[in-house]
């Protein structure tokens, strides 16, 4: 599956079959159901968990949250736009 694979998949009531957690999280922040997106990352405790958690709170506008959690993903708060972050997160996981 590409980026432009996963876009596609948004316009779906339900993530596509066998994503996985951190996947279904962005799928559903794609969506726009950022609480959906939450309640995922917050079940995941990897670094990856970590990266999307930190992405939600600096999206949420919560910086001082979004800094914790982007240490504990062992990545530096980016400089991009939230959209950009969201398609490298999207493309560092797709398989």
């Amino acid at each position: 599956m590409t980026l432009s694979d996963f876009r596609e998949t948004l316009t779906s009531l339900e993530p596509p079959p066998g994503l996985g957690a951190a996947l279904a999280a962005l799928w559903h922040d794609g969506r726009g159901d950022w609480e959906a997106a939450h309640r995922v990352a917050q079940d995941m405790h990897t670094p990856e968990g970590a990266w999307i958690h930190a992405y939600l709170h600096r999206k949420e506008g919560d910086p001082t949250n979004a800094a914790y959690w982007y240490r504990r993903a062992a990545k530096s708060v980016p400089s991009v736009t939230l959209d950009a972050e969201w398609d490298a997160i999207v493309t560092a996981l797709l398989p």
